[in-house]
């Protein structure tokens, strides 16, 4: 089977690798010279999981129309922000019937379109060559082959077993769903919480806070996701609670250390200078704007946004939380 992974940044290298040891021909399309040079010559990518060794199925190709000739799957991993202008320059190039993969989490800032809306705008395909990859799975535990499990979301079942089947092996473990809405929704939602908790961490507030923003947090991000078309059960799964339990509580995840750094008063244009992007960031503004949109209340969402824009420092958000009018917790 050949498959080409689009983005080689650290989820795409990690995504790579794995599929390499499916025993899949694996192209790698990445935008650096030097990223390319690194896995066609030294099997490591010397910018992003530089420890992590490629498998030799796996070669890399800078050019985007060659790297997708003759694949038939295509694995998406461009950060969401960037993804319509890959898409775009990809018109005409795409190969024929092959499943579109995302393994992109986040909601574009500019129209608030998921990942299979801006693929249908942007490429024409049918709903059932594309497919949701999510659920928690830090890049280089995947790399370093460490068991893990995520969810595959589309709507052609037989697309769907056939992918599961391939994508499997005995340290990465996929399950399947026709919520493709929602798992996208709850891998990106997520991120956003995530953030909120990172500030909880760096301004050293315990675990009683992080406790009660996971619980509050994916009450809220389930009630957007369900007021968009997603099913309330997906926010309680592996891209729903699984995903944020990660992303909230583990040390690699980059939109918890943005929020860390945020919260102990680093400046956000320092937390953003990186080359791995927090994608929590622009999704925060996008789901609070959907979430107006909707008229779905969503407080965490909405203080992230204010601390983010320098409306609120992070105690002032804490506070105006913990302020809130008193409320009865079942009722979404």
């Amino acid at each position: 089977m050949k498959v080409t992974v689009l983005g080689a940044g650290s989820w795409g290298s990690a995504l790579a690798i794995h599929l390499g040891r499916c025993g899949w021909e694996v192209t790698l399309w990445a935008l650096e010279p030097e990223v390319v040079q690194g896995i066609n010559q030294r099997h490591r990518n010397p910018l992003f999981l530089p420890d992590s060794e490629f498998p030799v199925t796996v070669r890399a190709e800078g050019n985007l129309a060659r790297a997708c000739e003759g694949a038939q799957v295509v694995v998406f991993t461009v950060p969401v922000q960037f993804a319509r202008g890959v898409l775009r320059s990809l018109r005409g190039d795409y190969p024929t019937g092959a499943p579109f993969v995302s393994a992109s989490k986040g909601i574009e800032v500019a129209s608030l379109q998921r990942m299979d809306e801006i693929v249908r705008s942007e490429l024409a395909l049918p709903p059932e060559q594309f497919v949701a990859l999510s659920g928690p799975s830090f890049a280089r535990e995947v790399a370093e082959n460490l068991p893990t499990a995520a969810v595959l979301a589309g709507c052609d079942g037989e697309v769907l077993k056939r992918l599961q089947v391939q994508m499997s092996a005995p340290t990465f473990r996929f399950y399947t769903s026709n919520d493709v809405v929602g798992v996208e929704l709850a891998g990106a939602l997520k991120n956003v919480i995530a953030i909120a908790a990172g500030l909880a961490q760096g301004l050293g507030l315990g675990h009683n806070t992080l406790a009660a923003l996971l619980t509050r947090g994916i009450h809220e991000i389930t009630r957007l996701g369900v007021k968009l078309g997603g099913r309330e059960e997906t926010f309680r799964g592996l891209a729903g609670m699984g995903d944020l339990v990660l992303t909230c509580t583990g040390a690699l995840s980059r939109n918890r250390t943005a929020g860390e750094r945020l919260g102990r008063g680093e400046p956000l244009a320092a937390v953003l200078a990186g080359r791995e992007v927090a994608e929590g960031v622009p999704t925060t503004r996008a789901a609070a704007a959907l979430a107006r949109r909707h008229q779905v209340d969503m407080p965490i969402t909405f203080v992230v946004e204010k601390i983010l824009d320098g409306q609120v420092t992070p105690r002032e958000a804490v506070h105006a939380l913990m302020t809130r009018q008193l409320k009865e917790e079942a009722r979404l």
